[in-house]
């Protein structure tokens, strides 16, 4: 007999990716960790339930790479290598990809909301830059 997995009939064998028990509206991106190995140089599996259609900071880890893996809806990843407004770059989330350590990025839904599974160090530094201006729709 083949099964559907469900959280709770997957539980014995590991954990489904997804944000459980997400909040059914709102206009503000929600971020969960999923998993995380103990171990400083460990890991952690995070969701990203992407709903912001514009932002105006990108974000860098200067210590981890950062996997970006589409699940569900279409997303835009805006990127850049350094503080150069002229330098970013916005690229559809359409295959999964790893960012370098200290890229700055960000994550806009298309739609009226994306979600994106996140791989990356189990303890994440981050940096932030205003960008000064709106980068994706509007809110």
């Amino acid at each position: 007999m083949i099964k559907k997995i469900t959280a709770e009939n997957f539980k014995h064998y590991g954990r489904v990716i997804e944000y459980a028990g997400k909040p059914k509206s709102g206009r503000h991106s929600l971020f969960r960790i999923i998993m995380r190995e103990p171990r400083e140089s460990g890991w952690r599996i995070a969701y990203l339930l992407v709903r912001d259609k514009a932002i105006r900071r990108l974000e860098q880890h200067l210590h981890t790479y950062e996997s970006f893996e589409p699940v569900k809806g279409r997303a835009l990843l805006y990127l850049s290598a350094t503080k150069d407004l002229r330098k970013i770059e916005c690229f559809l989330l359409d295959k999964p990809v790893v960012l370098y350590k200290g890229i700055w990025h960000g994550v806009v839904t298309l739609g009226r909301e994306s979600e994106i599974k996140i791989t990356e160090n189990a303890r994440v530094r981050s940096s932030y830059w205003s960008v000064g201006t709106v980068l994706g729709g509007r809110r």
